[in-house]
């Protein structure tokens, strides 16, 4: 599997996003990660609909969107009329899990399902046939620029190893306090999706950051 970014706007300056955001895509990012919460399954609120349509009109990227609510099925449509390519709902807050990927895969979109750092990888085992990418939260969901948590590494390689012994082909996503200095050891682990926030809008090098990044997947890539 191709090693890919996904850089997250939660981090960008708002004030000039759409710049920011062609700065990565002409970088050459594969994915905009927009992450959604409503102050409810996480405590903070970020943004929604608008601001994905936005997006959308800025980049023909695959749009990368990380539903951090409460029973997401409530709002996968409009989210797919918005733009999205990729949607990925919490296995912690939905009831109908099963339904809701089914759906999102009804209307064309790329499923994902996501853990945070205190539930346990297996949790995920009886959806990854309806999945094309499982996000493993590496801090808590809600804040960004929080610290990678060390012990999510392992999940990572469980779920991979689990991914191979059943010749699944499902992208591993990991989100949270993802830097180039820790980048490698996320995929040696086997995670072949990286979301970086600050780590790619930050000190209005957006451009160089991004190249940064998908500099180092290469050199990876070439030494497998």
């Amino acid at each position: 599997m191709r090693s890919k970014l996904s850089p997250s706007i939660l981090a960008a300056d708002f004030l000039n996003l759409g710049e920011e955001i062609r700065q990565t895509d002409q970088a050459g990012t594969q994915y905009i990660h927009i992450d959604v919460m409503d102050g409810v399954f996480v405590p903070s609120i970020s943004f929604g609909m608008p601001i994905l349509s936005a997006v959308r009109n800025t980049t023909e990227k695959f749009l990368d969107v990380h539903l951090m609510i409460v029973n997401p099925e409530r709002y996968i449509e409009e989210f797919v009329k918005c733009g999205a390519d990729g949607i990925t709902i919490h296995l912690e807050a939905s009831e109908c899990v099963e339904e809701t990927l089914t759906q999102i895969k009804a209307l064309g979109c790329k499923t994902g399902l996501s853990i945070s750092p205190d539930t346990p990888v297996e949790a995920l085992y009886p959806f990854l046939h309806l999945t094309d990418m499982i996000l493993i939260m590496t801090v808590h969901p809600g804040y960004g620029g929080q610290k990678f948590i060390p012990e999510c590494e392992e999940k990572v390689r469980k779920l991979r190893d689990y991914l191979n012994q059943n010749n699944m082909d499902v992208d591993i996503e990991v989100d949270g306090g993802i830097k180039l200095d820790n980048a490698k050891m996320i995929l040696d682990a086997g995670a072949n999706v990286i979301v970086a926030g600050s780590a790619v809008f930050e000190k209005e090098k957006t451009f160089e950051n991004t190249q940064n990044f998908l500099e180092l997947f290469r050199k990876w890539e070439e030494k497998k």
